[in-house]
C-alpha cells in the first residue's frame, strides 16, 4: 500500500502587529497555481482578519475567543480533521496564530495527534518581527521570546521605519537567541516565496536539543493585564471627530495599545476603512465597497495592556454621526 502524499503545513507567527495578515496576503496574491486552505486564529471575541484577506478561491477559516496555543488547541484538531474529511482540492495549510500565540504548543499538533500526524506534515516555522517594536516586545513578553526561538526562518518587518542602527542591534538579538534560522527584511510582506513555503526547515531533532520536553503537554499562560475588547455599532463614524479621537488615544494609552484593527463604517462613504495600528503607529486604507445587502456596521478590536475599555468605547460613541 502506498504512503498517501503529506499536506505540508506553514506556522506563520510573530507578535502583535509585526505584519504577518500582509505577508500571508503576499503568498494568497502569488500566482503559484495552489489552493491554500488558511486557518487565522485571534485573540478576541470577534475577527477582523477575514476582511484583511484576500478572498480568492481560499478556504479561509477563522477561530476566535481565545489562542490557538491553548484554548482552542482542540478546535485546531477538528479543524484539520475537517478540511481532510471534505476532501477539498488544497494542496497546503497556512495556520496565522494570534501574536500571543507560543509556536510549540501549535507544533507540537503535529507530532502528538496520530489523526493528524497521518495527513499533515509540519514544513516550516516562519517569525515576522516587528523592527521598530521588537527589542521592547522580547524584553517585556515570553511569548515573543518563544516565536523567535522557533523560527525557521525570521522575516523583519518595517525596517523602513526603524533607525539603521535599531536595526542592527536587533538582529544581533535575534541571531543570540536563534542562531539557526534566515534572517531577512520584508517590506508590506513581499518576501521571496522560496522563503516561505516548501522549505523543510522544521527539524524536530533540533528542536529538541532547544526544548527537551517539546513532545509533552506543557501548559502556557499568557499575561494577566493582557487583554482584548470589541466595539461595534451599526451608526457611522463621523471621520474628523474619529481623527482627533485616536490621536488623544494614541498619545494617552499608545504605549499600552498593543494592536488595534478594525472595519470602519464611515459616514457618505461608500467604502470600508480598514484600520490597523501598533502603540503610536497606525495606518489606515480604503477597503471593499459595502454590498446593497451588506448591514453597514462598525467593528473594532483593541488589545493590550490595562485598558480602559469604559472609557475608550464612550469616547468612540461621541464620534458617531
Amino acid at each position: 500500500m502506498t504512503t498517501p502524499k503529506l499536506i505540508p503545513v506553514t506556522i506563520l507567527t510573530g507578535f502583535l502587529g509585526a505584519g504577518k495578515t500582509t505577508l500571508l496576503n503576499r503568498i494568497l496574491n502569488e500566482q503559484h497555481g495552489q489552493r491554500i486552505a488558511v486557518i487565522e486564529n485571534e485573540f478576541g471575541e470577534a475577527g477582523v482578519d477575514g476582511d484583511l484577506l484576500i478572498q480568492g478561491e481560499e478556504q479561509i477559516v477563522e477561530m476566535n475567543n481565545g489562542c490557538i496555543c491553548c484554548t482552542v488547541r482542540g478546535d485546531l484538531v477538528r479543524i484539520l480533521g475537517e478540511l481532510k474529511a471534505r476532501e477539498l482540492a488544497f494542496q497546503r495549510v497556512i495556520i496565522e496564530t494570534t501574536g500571543l500565540a507560543d509556536p510549540a504548543p501549535v507544533a507540537q499538533t503535529f507530532f502528538i495527534e496520530e489523526a493528524i500526524s497521518q495527513y499533515y506534515k509540519l514544513d516550516a516555522i516562519i517569525t515576522v518581527v516587528d523592527a521598530v517594536h521588537g527589542m521592547q516586545q522580547l524584553d517585556e513578553h515570553h511569548e515573543a521570546l518563544e516565536q523567535v526561538g522557533f523560527a525557521d526562518r525570521i522575516l523583519l518587518s518595517k525596517t523602513d521605519l526603524a533607525e539603521p542602527a535599531a536595526v542592527q542591534a536587533l538582529t544581533a538579538r535575534l541571531r543570540q537567541i536563534n542562531p539557526r534560522a534566515p534572517i531577512k527584511p520584508v517590506h508590506f510582506g513581499e518576501a521571496d516565496i522560496h522563503d516561505i513555503l516548501d522549505i523543510g526547515g522544521f527539524d524536530l531533532e533540533e528542536v529538541l536539543k532547544i526544548e527537551p520536553d517539546f513532545l509533552e503537554d506543557v501548559s502556557h499562560a499568557h499575561d494577566d493585564n493582557i487583554t482584548s475588547f470589541v466595539f461595534r455599532h451599526p451608526r457611522p463614524f463621523d471621520l474628523p471627530k474619529l481623527e482627533t479621537f485616536f490621536g488623544y488615544l494614541l498619545e494617552v494609552y499608545g504605549t499600552q495599545l498593543l494592536r488595534y484593527k478594525g472595519i470602519l463604517n464611515i459616514a457618505d462613504d461608500p467604502h470600508k476603512t480598514v484600520i490597523q495600528g501598533v502603540h503610536m503607529l497606525m495606518g489606515g486604507d480604503k477597503g471593499n465597497a459595502w454590498k446593497t445587502d451588506e448591514a453597514r456596521e462598525s467593528v473594532l478590536v483593541f488589545i493590550g495592556k490595562d485598558l480602559p475599555r469604559q472609557s475608550i468605547e464612550e469616547g468612540l460613541e461621541l464620534c458617531l454621526n
